[in-house]
């Protein structure tokens, strides 16, 4: 009865076996790690994105170029402006990436993001795959680190969430094998899960931290996430300093809001699916995805970028100018740090801290009853020009 629908349903899983198992190979293949201090210039791809995405890209742009301005007067920094990754462009070509787009980011070492539409059912657009994950497969951004800050309250978590496995990756390779019944896949490798969870333990060594906690379901997803844990707990063996241990994602998301437990997690590593859903409700501490920004590291490229959506509605509203640029704030912050510029990084994140959580002079709303995002950018660079800026920080500390 059913047999031609299994033949398809077989031949369209061959392929994606195919193509993971050679995707397989390709990760076996040792590549170094580049090194920023070596490149002159260090170019900085900006890529706008649609909906509210260029303009909160514009005032991190601003930001960048402010705390780098010695170094590009120098030549060793290059800023470019990279424009067609919109939705409207996206579906003309019918590419989660137009072939000339990926060119230009190509040539950029690293990439500071504004938000893409994803289409969903019943949107006017042909149902592309999301830009951000095809960026992260075709440049290989294995890693999405997402920083979570709350002094005050004694938080201070970093998540890394694998980048290119899980049940994204072959999110838009699903198939219905019959009017009744429709299949999706996830995919977990020894090799994925070995970079992420030794990167998660090479951050904890390099900042001091004493924990690391991997956070999956393999009770009952056995065979993925089992081997997920598994891999992680051969690495912990490797960093005896470190103390590590698991959660499910389930109570997980329970104990971030548990007083008494959430200051005691530190640095969290997690499959695809689990790191999105739980770096969403940390950010809320944060003050909402909005103040959230997350870094996506490849060994060749890396992008940073906001961890929200393109927000279409104000830009139909007409309030695309009071859109919060604080989550590419932060994402630029990460951008700073990663390629060598650690003070400044450092400085933009207290700057960060001051203007969104503890003096709060102007707020954003979203709304003409609010700061617009270049008034608070402006408050964000003469923050960071204060020469007392780290002492100050710490008042708020105590």
């Amino acid at each position: 009865m059913y047999e031609e629908a299994i033949k398809s349903a077989q031949g369209h899983f061959a392929n994606i076996l195919k193509e993971q198992l050679d995707r397989v190979e390709r990760m076996k293949k040792v590549e170094e790690w580049v090194d920023y201090s070596k490149l002159m210039p260090i170019i900085i791809g900006i890529v706008g994105g649609d909906g509210i995405g260029p303009y909160i890209a514009e005032e991190s742009k601003k930001v960048l170029k402010f705390l780098l301005e010695k170094e590009e007067k120098e030549g060793k920094v290059e800023f470019r402006d990279i424009h067609g990754l919109t939705i409207e462009k996206r579906a003309e070509v019918k590419k989660a990436i137009p072939d000339d787009v990926l060119e230009e980011i190509k040539k950029c070492h690293v990439i500071l993001k504004g938000p893409t539409t994803t289409p969903k059912a019943g949107d006017p657009w042909p149902n592309i795959e999301s830009a951000n994950v095809a960026m992260r497969r075709e440049l290989d951004l294995f890693a999405n680190v997402r920083p979570v800050r709350v002094p005050s309250e004694g938080i201070e978590w970093v998540f890394f969430r694998e980048n290119t496995e899980g049940a994204y990756v072959l999110g838009s390779k699903g198939i219905e094998v019959t009017p009744d019944l429709a299949i999706d896949f996830k995919v977990i490798t020894v090799q994925g899960s070995e970079r992420i969870i030794r990167l998660a333990f090479e951050y904890a060594k390099k900042n001091n931290r004493k924990k690391v906690t991997a956070v999956t379901k393999a009770n009952v997803v056995k065979t993925t996430d089992g081997k997920f844990l598994d891999v992680f707990y051969k690495i912990a063996k490797e960093y005896p300093d470190i103390i590590a241990d698991d959660w499910f994602i389930d109570i997980m998301t329970a104990k971030l809001i548990d007083k008494k437990r959430r200051t005691q997690f530190q640095v969290l590593v997690l499959p695809n699916l689990y790191g999105d859903i739980l770096t969403d409700e940390a950010a809320e501490f944060q003050g909402g995805v909005g103040t959230a920004g997350s870094a996506n590291i490849g060994k060749r490229y890396a992008m940073f970028e906001a961890i929200h959506g393109s927000a279409p509605r104000m830009v139909e509203e007409g309030r695309a100018k009071y859109a919060d640029p604080s989550s590419m704030l932060r994402a630029s912050a990460m951008l700073l740090r990663h390629i060598g510029f650690e003070d400044r990084g450092n400085k933009l994140d207290m700057a960060m801290d001051i203007c969104g959580q503890f003096e709060r002079k102007l707020v954003i709303t979203g709304r003409p009853d609010g700061a617009t995002g270049a008034e608070f950018a402006e408050y964000v660079m003469d923050t960071v020009k204060r020469s007392d800026l780290e002492e100050y920080w710490k008042t708020f500390q105590k």
